[in-house]
């Protein structure tokens, strides 16, 4: 069967491209709900460097989406289930890697290959999980919150037992998205949220703190910290965490900068820091996060944070939820109908 493949071919240029579809194998999933990721509106921009760019396009885009399934010949999913797709697809070896997301010869859909912005799509077994009683501009977001899932178990792994008090530097989705997923996972510590937006700061109200960066108090200590900042805050985020954690605190890294970012080496070697980089998640960690989203007060929380945007049925409509999405505070979703 003819499949629609909903192409960036350049910044803000989309094209169709038309490919066969094999029912007779395989999973295939009709998307319905999708939501934009800062990667997508950097390719959809043209804010990549230009020879990325040449690398990567043509390209679908769009790497957070649930869907339904069409057809499952192996009998697992029924026609009409819901469920999130994973866009990582490791290599069948991982070479002792312990999480799949940092495989060698992993393919992330969106990012050198088409993403979930086409008519159907054709996935293995193993890529999707079913969820249940989740609304579904949340559960378009499932694949945001994999990725704070899997920095929680990260951080859970290497950082020492002290945990009083741990910093999110950042104020955006995915500061957001760790301080629920934080909160929830250990409740005995005192979770504080630093921030440069008082407007964004309002809605962690169920944090113990939330502070303006440029207004910490003197005495401002963390045992470990996450840096959810990303871009030019990068640099002021990390600064910041060095110089206010204790001695062998953890510190998880998240925020994506397109520049080189310095680091104050000397105060991260005189107080035996762990630094540790965490960048996408895999099957596990997309199961504990739906697990997370279906129980209703954690899918409450996340559901404040999203805009769902009016349906897509044609490449203009594409045009207009990415625009939108450069107004909107946190997570713009939207029903895929093209």
């Amino acid at each position: 069967m003819i499949n629609y493949v909903y192409q960036l071919v350049s910044p803000r240029s989309f094209s169709v491209k038309y490919e066969e579809v094999d029912f007779e194998k395989g999973v295939v999933v009709r998307p319905r709900y999708m939501a934009i990721c800062h990667a997508d509106q950097r390719y959809f921009l043209g804010q990549r460097d230009a020879k990325v760019l040449r690398q990567k396009l043509p390209m679908a885009l769009i790497h957070e989406c649930c869907g339904q399934v069409v057809s499952d010949r192996t009998g697992t999913f029924r026609p009409g289930q819901t469920v999130v797709m994973i866009p990582n697809v490791p290599p069948e070896v991982n070479d002792g890697i312990v999480f799949e997301n940092y495989a060698k010869g992993s393919r992330f859909l969106s990012s050198g290959y088409d993403g979930f912005m086409r008519e159907f799509v054709e996935m293995p077994l193993d890529r999707l999980v079913a969820f249940d009683g989740v609304k579904e501009p949340v559960a378009a977001i499932t694949e945001f919150v994999s990725v704070g899932v899997h920095a929680s178990g990260r951080f859970a792994a290497v950082a020492h037992a002290r945990r009083d008090a741990i910093g999110i530097w950042g104020d955006g989705s995915l500061a957001y998205i760790m301080a629920c997923i934080l909160t929830r996972a250990f409740p005995e510590s005192r979770i504080v949220v630093v921030g440069k937006d008082t407007r964004k700061l309002s809605l962690f109200t169920f944090v113990d703190e939330t502070y303006l960066a440029d207004s910490l108090p003197e005495n401002f200590q963390v045992d470990h910290a996450f840096e959810c900042a990303g871009g030019e805050g990068s640099y002021y985020a990390i600064d910041d965490i060095i110089r206010t954690i204790n001695p062998q605190g953890a510190v998880v890294l998240m925020g994506v900068s397109e520049n080189k970012v310095a680091v104050n080496t000397r105060n991260v070697l005189e107080k035996g820091l762990t630094m540790v980089g965490c960048s996408r998640s895999g099957r596990s960690d997309f199961e504990k996060a739906v697990a997370f989203m279906e129980e209703p007060a954690f899918q409450d929380r996340l559901n404040a944070i999203i805009y769902e945007d009016q349906p897509v049925h044609s490449i203009d409509d594409v045009l207009r939820v990415f625009a939108t999405d450069l107004n909107t505070p946190f997570k713009t979703a939207f029903r895929w109908s093209l």
